[in-house]
């Protein structure tokens, strides 16, 4: 097991916390097996056996219909005494109602309570009915491309040649502890992606008519990294000869969105200083989605760099925007507490610095601003912005 110390030492912040961890995030990002470091951190701390109790709740693995009465009664069986006990609870969203027999463990039992899950079940309006204010949701991503290197360290491969299969194959653990070649990752991604979208959208939301269903997917997923509205999408099928709702969009957009396989990423008027509502932008959770589903094309790799940098920004407790500023666009606005970055992507940088960093000049506050860039030769600084290649600025510490 190759120990992801980012999430644990967040594990370990929250540790004896009386808060519910809800640990969220794409099936097979690795959320079981940081349950798995966290348990062996917990023996390994001094906890007793006993005292430690990890249940998975997978399908396969559970009573048909489990209730939230049974659950609980089934957890509370298995502490005998008056001491504190260590619950992790592995794809709670498969048992209705969890959320009341985890609230009901954390009120009347000396718990410190840990949950995984991987989709809208856990993100419901039911947890914030039973855990209001005693939770908290830490997001779960595929690999950083820091933990890729970690997970390849022994392959041999310089940080470049890795950086350009990372890009090539994506973050999930699955592909990165093989050693696949494109079409077997690909494969194995396409595999998640339907479990996906069986488990967790067609069944859960009865869509009968799958095949327009895949279409608007296909739609985002031909289109991240570029704004667009719902009634983009709609204009787009009726193009196409099929009738489709704006409203039935929106579904299916949040669907996915609770599946985890999209993020949305709001416009910000940065003269206005508001959050836009209109011509959002949507990043898969990881870069391989795009690529099984429409085979690698180097023409769509300018979007899956932004894709890359997004969930970057996001793993470091920025929240992720992009900028409006007059008639320019900043790829990104990152905001964390009173912290602040701003960031251009892109791939090649002599046919396009100027304008990247054109638009960043035009902001006119102290804040840090970003040019990163796929060039061999990106380095150094432009009245005040920061050149980097994509490399350094996915490892860098600073920001």
């Amino acid at each position: 097991m190759i120990v992801r110390p980012y999430y644990l030492d967040i594990l370990k912040t929250y540790r004896d916390v009386p808060l519910v961890k809800i640990l969220a995030g794409i099936r097979r990002c690795g959320k079981s097996t940081i349950l798995d470091m966290l348990k062996d951190d917990l023996l390994g701390s001094g906890i007793a056996a006993d005292h430690v109790i990890h249940l998975r709740y997978t399908s396969e693995e559970l009573d048909d219909g489990m209730t939230a009465k049974q659950m609980y009664r089934d957890i509370k069986e298995k502490m005998t005494d008056g001491e504190r006990y260590y619950l992790l609870l592995d794809e709670v969203q498969e048992v209705d109602g969890w959320e009341k027999a985890v609230n009901s463990l954390l009120e009347d039992s000396n718990t410190d309570i840990y949950v995984t899950g991987s989709n809208s079940k856990l993100m419901s309006s039911e947890i914030s009915t039973y855990l209001t204010g005693r939770y908290i949701s830490i997001p779960v991503f595929t690999l950083s491309f820091a933990e890729y290197l970690e997970f390849k360290k022994d392959s041999g491969r310089t940080p470049k040649e890795l950086l350009n299969e990372y890009i090539r194959m994506g973050g999930f653990p699955i592909v990165a502890l093989g050693n696949f070649d494109e079409r077997s990752s690909y494969q194995i991604v396409e595999g998640i992606y339907n479990s996906v979208i069986t488990s967790d959208i067609t069944k859960r939301h009865n869509i009968t008519n799958f095949d327009l269903f895949n279409r608007v997917v296909k739609y985002v997923v031909e289109n991240v990294g570029k704004t667009f509205s719902a009634n983009a999408i709609v204009k787009f099928m009726k193009g196409e000869g099929r009738s489709l709702s704006v409203e039935a969009v929106y579904n299916y957009l949040e669907w996915l969105e609770k599946a985890f396989v999209i993020y949305r990423c709001q416009r910000y008027d940065m003269q206005g200083k508001t959050v836009l509502k209109t011509q959002e932008k949507f990043y898969l959770a990881d870069a391989s989605l795009k690529y099984c589903m429409m085979g690698f094309n180097p023409k769509s790799v300018a979007a899956m760099l932004e894709n890359i940098v997004y969930f970057e920004l996001r793993r470091k407790g920025y929240d992720v925007y992009i900028g409006k500023n007059s008639t320019k666009e900043i790829d990104f606005v990152a905001v964390r507490r009173d912290e602040r970055i701003y960031v251009q992507v892109c791939r090649n940088l002599p046919e396009e610095s100027d304008r990247e960093v054109a638009n960043l000049l035009e902001i006119k506050d102290h804040y840090p601003k970003y040019v990163v860039t796929m060039d061999e030769l990106a380095a150094g600084n432009i009245n005040g912005v920061k050149i980097m290649h994509l490399a350094d600025f996915l490892l860098s510490k600073e920001y």
